[in-house]
């Protein structure tokens, strides 16, 4: 079945597990419903709805194909809207009937060109108070929250709007969603895809194409669980997760790596009698899978109930619309709680007495005791500060002898800065690479020669020596173990620790084997070793890299020198973003700077840094378009030239692009190992990161979805620096350009920032 445009689109197939062979099926309409045969008369297909013989099959304007006896045409005997497969349309239940226990979902394709069911389900889990889920074959994936009258508590972007009506039905006999269109001229759809992201669309006319309107999951926030057991996520934070008021990680070391899975823990245990209450507002409410609800009783009752019960672990408001109405009940650890900045709702988490604030104490002290406690509080908190701050000092002092510190820069010789990282013998460095052999030497930069390495049990490194005579390269240094010591993610190169003795300087890296992406991709032979998957692979997984230092990280980090040459290769061909000496971090709700000393690499430095100073996360963006329109075309940025213009390589994509004619973009080397449709993607995907409007690219976030998606993404608008003669004339012309490097190495001189 398909939903009627120029564009014909797929909403339904009958038979996606057992397609035929060949044109000769046949539908027929029978006592038994629906029927498809094959050739041989053999059914592939029936609709196993029992009738009569004057059963008569129709197909509405709704897109539902139904069949019903003629002798009773309001009751219909089955319906396509019954067994959805990737499509919710409108007019369609999502959910279940509960008289009948049949359970209406909405699965993914397994490929774009396949409609056998895909990894990926949604629909409604009954238990509790029923949600909608998002599964991986049986693991959670995405939640969408309760619904609380208004909308779904994880889904803050749902409110009333010009497209369509939606509404939740829970009551003896069904669950559902339903949305309803406004216009009926009008065509909309919810798909879930291959990866799992829901999706909705808009059928244009004018454009004769069907545009994204809106996306349920938007960001990391939305992984199922990704903080833990009490844990909440906020986008906005770096990192994104943390513990809710009066709990810690369960399992330090794994939240010090990133991996907040394990959750939080209490810090004072329940006792039952004294527990209280603490208020957390604009949360997406956590998971109702053990939860109980009552849609008669009002706040303080819920509370009561709450209190009474020793296995409450929090209580709300079912219903948030006029003032708020209804209970919500959790018996559970609290799972898969996020913060918003608006559109949140307030949610009461049970903690004992000893944990809340004064204000929130179920048993409140007289005013005179509180003043006594207040005072002696503060005079043994002066007492531990100044304890603490002296046990500190020493133990920095210790740290300094026993591990090493970095020299400051020459206008301040005593100041230091500890390193937590493993300290190498400069003896153990000196026998790993064989006396720094020139065999041994894998290549050079600004920051120094770089040579690979044995240790004694075996294990391969790469070691960046700081060369003596540059006053440059000691400041990469101390900004490079600052940055990279606080990652960990598997598409960065990973810091195993540095030599300092002396006047040596070194840092100590994991080796990787298939050198750097320029290595492969501008080489005509060594090209065919990456075919179009390993590509693929190696453009979303820097995609990844790219978001946690943006978003995920402890800081906020822009690399400010991202190309071809800075991405290693592993022994599987992963990705690893490597040299942060020029990588500058962001602090609190800081998203851009300026500077008088740009640095990077003339072909990917976008125009407002190369030309203002100016950089942010957007400078970034720019860098891995036009990364990815290098993996795609095998051609670099720089250098470029084409007998039928004189533009570069962005220039000459989005001149391709304007024409329809992408497909010439992509490299002879893997033309016939690739995914058009992903080819495809990625060069617009491309484009609209190298947009000369910073404003108009993509965050990296917003960059990861769009490539996990097949949905309509909006037309690039005009490349930065889309000529040769654009970076000529900015090399020439501005003071800003001693720093930056016009051939691919890194010349760097950096000043104070």
């Amino acid at each position: 079945m398909v939903q009627q445009s120029i564009f014909a689109t797929v909403v339904w197939v009958a038979n996606r597990e057992i397609p035929l062979a060949d044109l000769s099926g046949v539908l027929k309409i029978t006592e038994r419903g629906l029927v498809l045969v094959n050739h041989n008369e053999t059914i592939i297909w029936s609709s196993n709805s029992t009738g009569s013989v004057r059963n008569v099959a129709r197909l509405l304007n709704s897109g539902n194909l139904v069949v019903k006896d003629e002798d009773n045409p309001e009751d219909y005997l089955w319906q396509s809207f019954d067994y959805p497969c990737d499509t919710f349309l409108p007019g369609m239940k999502l959910g279940w009937n509960r008289v009948i226990g049949l359970d209406r979902y909405i699965s993914s394709w397994k490929t774009p060109d396949d409609p056998a069911r895909g990894n990926f389900t949604c629909g409604f889990d009954p238990a509790g108070y029923p949600e909608m889920i998002v599964r991986e074959n049986s693991i959670e994936r995405f939640r969408v929250g309760p619904w609380n009258g208004l909308r779904f508590s994880g889904f803050p972007a749902l409110k009333p709007n010009p497209l369509y009506t939606y509404e939740f039905v829970l009551n003896e006999k069904e669950i559902y969603y339903r949305t309803q269109l406004l216009d009926n001229s009008l065509h909309s759809r919810l798909v879930i895809n291959q990866n799992g992201i829901l999706q909705r669309f808009t059928w244009i006319e004018r454009t004769q194409n069907w545009e994204l309107y809106l996306t349920f999951q938007i960001d990391n926030c939305d992984s199922y669980a990704l903080c833990g057991a009490y844990g909440s996520c906020n986008i906005k934070d770096s990192p994104v997760c943390s513990c809710l008021k009066g709990f810690v990680p369960k399992v330090p070391k794994e939240w010090d790596i990133f991996d907040w899975s394990s959750g939080c823990v209490r810090k004072t245990a329940l006792d039952c009698s004294g527990d209280g209450f603490r208020k957390y507002s604009a949360v997406k409410l956590p998971e109702t899978r053990k939860s109980w609800f009552d849609r008669s009783i009002n706040l303080e009752d819920c509370r009561i109930i709450c209190i009474k019960n020793c296995s409450c672990t929090a209580y709300s408001n079912l219903d948030i619309r006029d003032g708020g109405s209804g209970c919500l009940l959790w018996f559970n650890d609290l799972i898969d709680i996020r913060g918003y900045d608006k559109n949140g709702q307030d949610i009461y988490v049970r903690m004992a007495a000893s944990e809340l604030d004064d204000d929130m104490r179920i048993k409140s002290k007289s005013n005179v005791r509180i003043i006594v406690s207040s005072v002696l509080s503060t005079g043994i908190l002066f007492l531990v500060v100044a304890i603490v701050l002296c046990v500190r000092k020493a133990k920095q002092q210790k740290a300094g002898k026993e591990t090493g510190s970095l020299e400051g820069n020459a206008n301040d010789e005593s100041q230091e800065e500890d390193l937590e990282l493993q300290l190498f013998d400069f003896g153990t460095i000196v026998h790993a690479t064989n006396n720094f052999s020139v065999t041994n030497k894998l290549g050079e930069g600004g920051f120094g020669p770089v040579f690979k390495g044995i240790l004694k049990d075996g294990q391969e490194i790469a070691v960046k020596r700081l060369s003596q005579y540059s006053s440059q390269g000691l400041d990469e240094f101390k900004n490079e173990v600052m940055h990279i010591a606080k990652l960990q993610h598997r598409n960065l190169v990973k810091l195993l620790g540095c030599c300092i003795q002396s006047k040596e300087k070194m840092l100590i890296y994991e080796f990787m084997p298939n050198k750097s992406l320029d290595f492969f991709i501008f080489d005509q032979t060594r090209s065919t070793l990456l075919d179009w998957p390993k590509r693929y692979h190696i453009i979303n997984g820097i995609a990844r890299g790219l978001l946690y230092l943006h978003q995920d990280s402890r800081l906020r980090i822009i690399h400010r020198d991202l190309k071809a040459g800075n991405i290693l290769l592993d022994n599987e061909m992963n990705p690893k973003i490597s040299d942060f000496g020029l990588s500058r971090s962001f602090g609190g709700s800081e998203t851009e700077a300026n500077t008088n000393k740009v640095v990077g690499t003339y072909g990917y430095m976008s125009p407002e840094y190369a030309i203002d100073g100016l950089y942010s996360v957007k400078s970034d963006v720019f860098s891995f378009g036009v990364i990815v329109l290098e993996i795609v075309s095998g051609k670099r940025n720089r250098g470029f030239n084409h007998t039928d213009h004189c533009l570069n390589l962005l220039g000459h994509a989005w001149r391709l692009q304007k024409e329809g004619r992408s497909i010439e973009m992509i490299d002879a080397s893997v033309r016939n190992s690739c995914n058009i449709s992903e080819v495809l993607r990625s060069l617009h995907v491309g484009l609209l990161c190298v947009q000369q409007n910073l404003a108009k690219r993509p965050s990296m976030s917003a960059v990861v979805v769009m490539l996990a998606s097949e949905g309509a993404l909006p037309e690039p608008m005009q490349p930065g620096f889309f000529t040769e003669r654009d970076l000529i004339e900015v090399n020439s012309s501005s003071s800003y350009y001693n720093s930056s490097s016009a051939n691919g190495l890194t010349i760097t001189q950096l000043g104070a920032r």
